[in-house]
């Protein structure tokens, strides 16, 4: 299993409310969180052969940046 970090603009609870279906919604995306007491907002994801350019793409498509760390 992988596990990809990035840096976010996710900064609330309703903010991940907004983001649950986009990332329960990735193929190969097996668990997912975000620390949002973290300064850097930080989106852990785990599965195999995530697609980082297709996650990255679907969080702007809502209005959300995330940078891989």
């Amino acid at each position: 299993m992988n596990t990809l970090k990035f840096k976010t603009t996710i900064n609330c609870d309703a903010c991940v409310a907004k983001v649950t279906p986009v990332l329960n919604e990735q193929e190969n995306v097996n668990n997912w969180s975000v620390d949002t007491e973290n300064l850097d907002k930080v989106l852990t994801v785990e599965g195999e052969r995530i697609d980082e350019a297709d996650l990255v793409k679907s969080l702007s498509k809502i209005g959300y940046k995330a940078e891989r760390i």
